[in-house]
C-alpha cells in the first residue's frame, strides 16, 4: 500500500484520510458478508467449549424471533473486524508514517506483526483453556439453584468478549517492552514498583473478564503476571545487549539518579 509524502496541503491530507477510511469500511463490509454465510460453522466452533459443561441432553436454545439473525450478523461483523485488524492497523499507521523518522519507521511492521500475533495467541489461549473452565464453573453454579436453559446468544457473546479480553491482555509484553526500550519508563522502575503493578493487573483482570467469575479472573491474572515477567526478562536482555547495564536506569519519567538496578 503506497505511503503519501510527509508534506501535503490540508485538503490532500483529508483526502488521504478519507481514502484509507473507505478502504477499511469496504474491507470490513465485504468480510462481514462472507463471514455471514460461514456463521453456522463458526457457531459450531464456538459451541465446542460450552457443550461439555451442559447437562446431558441439554442443547443451547434461541428464545427470540430475531435471535438467530442477531447471532449470525453480530458474529459475522465481529469476526470480520478481527480478520481485518492487521489491515486496519496498517492503514492507520500508514497515514501517520510519513511524519516518522526513517529509524522510527523500521519498528512499524514488526510492531504490527507482533501485536497481531499476540492478540490471536491470547484469543486461542482463551478458547482452549479459559472458556471450558469458565463455562464449567458458571453452569455448575446455575445447576446448583435452577434448571439450565442455555441461551445461545448470551453464551456466545460472553465467549467472544472473553476472547477479545484475553487478546487485548496479551498485548501487555509489547507495551512494557516499548516503554522500557525507548526509555519512557526506566526498566528499574518496572522492577521496583512491582507491588503496585501486580495490584493494578488484578484490577484490570477483574475489569475485562465479562463473566465476573473467579475462575476466569484468576486465569487472566496468572496469564498477565506471566506475560509481564517474561516481557521484563526479554526487555532486560535487549537493553543490556544494546546499551549495557546503564541503560536499565535511563528514562524520561519516574526517574531518580539514586535508583539502582536490582
Amino acid at each position: 500500500m503506497p505511503i503519501g509524502p510527509a508534506r501535503m496541503p490540508l485538503l490532500d491530507h483529508l483526502g488521504e484520510l478519507r481514502r484509507r477510511l473507505t478502504i477499511i469500511v469496504v474491507s470490513v463490509l465485504i468480510a462481514t458478508v462472507v463471514m455471514y454465510f460461514a456463521t453456522p460453522v463458526l457457531v459450531d466452533i464456538l459451541k465446542d467449549p460450552i457443550l461439555p459443561s451442559l447437562p446431558e441432553g441439554v442443547e443451547p436454545v434461541i428464545t427470540s424471533s430475531l435471535g438467530g439473525f442477531a447471532i449470525k450478523f453480530g458474529l459475522a461483523i465481529k469476526v470480520a473486524a478481527v480478520m481485518c485488524t492487521p489491515m486496519i492497523v496498517w492503514q492507520i499507521l500508514a497515514f501517520f508514517l510519513p511524519a516518522l523518522k526513517p529509524n522510527e519507521r523500521k519498528w512499524v511492521v514488526p510492531t504490527v506483526l507482533t501485536a497481531t500475533l499476540l492478540f490471536f495467541v491470547g484469543a486461542v489461549f482463551c478458547y482452549f483453556i479459559i472458556a471450558p473452565a469458565g463455562f464449567e464453573w458458571l453452569i455448575g453454579e446455575t445447576m446448583s439453584i435452577a434448571t439450565v436453559l442455555p441461551n445461545l446468544e448470551d453464551y456466545i457473546n460472553i465467549e467472544i468478549l472473553l476472547m477479545i479480553g484475553f487478546g487485548v491482555a496479551f498485548e501487555l509484553p509489547l507495551i512494557v517492552f516499548y516503554l522500557a526500550v525507548f526509555h519512557i519508563v526506566p526498566y528499574v522502575k518496572f522492577r521496583s514498583a512491582w507491588r503496585y503493578i501486580y495490584v493494578a493487573m488484578l484490577v484490570v483482570s477483574a475489569s475485562i473478564t465479562p463473566d465476573a467469575s473467579p475462575v476466569t479472573l484468576l486465569f487472566m491474572y496468572a496469564a498477565m503476571l506471566s506475560l509481564y515477567e517474561i516481557s521484563l526478562a526479554v526487555t532486560r536482555f535487549v537493553i543490556v545487549a544494546r546499551e549495557g547495564k546503564k541503560g536499565l536506569t535511563q528514562g524520561r519519567v519516574f526517574f531518580s539518579d539514586d535508583e539502582d538496578d536490582e
